[in-house]
């Protein structure tokens, strides 16, 4: 038994073959098409297996984003595709592959890892925790929009660049090509749905599904409030089913607006997020206060304890992971009660930290 390592390219084939048969073994078409920018042979440096030989037991592949934000450029780590052959289960391969890839996300500066699972305690062991914040809604009836000049369509032949133009314009995104954006527009079972205005250009956009993940989730959208909820009732119309949007906690314009209409909202978590560079992460986030006229703020680590607030108003947290829920939520700072009502207004200048994975990036 060797690893955990990279494949070699020359072992792609087989790689792909093994998850394609443990995670993707009902499905036509092969995991790389899911996620085309992860599984390439210019993305094997981050991908990790354990072997046996030719045979592969264990794998978990690691996908660096850079996400942009108003207040902090992060580098994530996310991570996905975790599984380990049956018969070799229970003897510590996926914590290790696992490992593996903290270790690269370390080496690579990446500030924090995140992961999507609803395996909580077993990622709990490695420091991982519920964080951040996701608002869905269930589209559950039609709702009638005022009569506007745009027309829809689900035409799937769409310019990837008109799309890039729209996601652009989100306040947190990842940063992305316009070649990947095109490479994501060809996963299966991604439904396209569009809003036009009269002179072609395009005005709203929601992405439904990605392969076997994400049916029935609008998991990517873009265009402004009035446009996306003319597109909202138009896909509404048009699959005559209720429908679920994916919303950043952020996006407050559109929250209000989905709010007022039948629907059912539910508030959840972003993923599994660890702290990978906390000294890195920590400059940022004093960078980000110190624009805002915010210059003591304090954030550092002593010893095997955290110290958090702002001037003389200081916290001592035990818990790496209750530092990760005060960072990017959902812990509120007025209901823990622990801080300074000017210490809270303060921290609302920053925090909690705006994060979001757009569906597309989630591995």
């Amino acid at each position: 038994m060797e690893g955990p390592r990279s494949p070699r390219e020359t072992e792609l084939p087989q790689v792909l073959d093994f998850l394609n048969k443990k995670l993707r073994s009902e499905a036509p078409w092969s995991i790389a098409a899911e996620y085309p920018t992860a599984f390439t042979p210019n993305n094997l440096h981050n991908m990790r297996i354990i072997a046996d030989e030719e045979r592969v037991l264990s794998h978990a592949v690691l996908k660096p984003l850079i996400i942009k934000s108003p207040h902090v450029i992060y580098k994530v780590a996310a991570i996905g595709s975790v599984v380990t052959d049956d018969q070799h289960r229970g003897q510590g391969l996926s914590t290790t592959v696992i490992k593996d890839c903290l270790r690269s996300a370390q080496e690579q500066s990446c500030d924090i890892a995140i992961l999507w699972t609803d395996l909580f305690d077993f990622y709990r062991r490695m420091g991982f925790e519920l964080a951040g914040s996701e608002i869905s809604f269930v589209i559950e009836d039609n709702f009638n929009m005022p009569v506007s000049n745009l027309s829809f369509s689900t035409d799937s032949k769409i310019a990837p660049d008109a799309i890039y133009r729209l996601y652009s314009q989100h306040s947190v995104n990842s940063v992305r090509s316009i070649e990947e954006t095109r490479k994501f527009l060809s996963i299966p079972q991604t439904q396209i749905y569009t809003a036009w205005e009269p002179n072609g250009q395009l005005a709203a956009y929601a992405i439904e599904g990605k392969g076997i993940d994400l049916g029935g989730y609008i998991h990517e959208w873009g265009g402004s409030t009035s446009k996306l909820l003319s597109l909202l009732s138009f896909i509404r119309a048009k699959k005559g089913t209720p429908f679920t949007i994916i919303c950043p906690k952020h996006s407050q314009n559109l929250i209000r607006e989905l709010e007022t209409r039948h629907v059912t909202k539910n508030s959840g978590f972003l993923g599994m997020i660890k702290i990978v560079n906390f000294e890195q992460l920590s400059a940022k986030i004093k960078r980000a206060f110190r624009a805002e006229g915010v210059a003591d703020f304090v954030l550092e680590k002593q010893g095997d304890h955290f110290v958090f607030g702002i001037g003389q108003d200081l916290y001592t947290i035990t818990h790496e992971t209750d530092m990760v829920r005060l960072l990017f939520g959902p812990i509120d700072y007025r209901a823990i009660g622990i801080f300074k009502e000017e210490t809270v207004a303060k921290f609302e200048k920053i925090m909690p930290l705006n994060l979001w994975v757009w569906g597309w990036d989630s591995i």
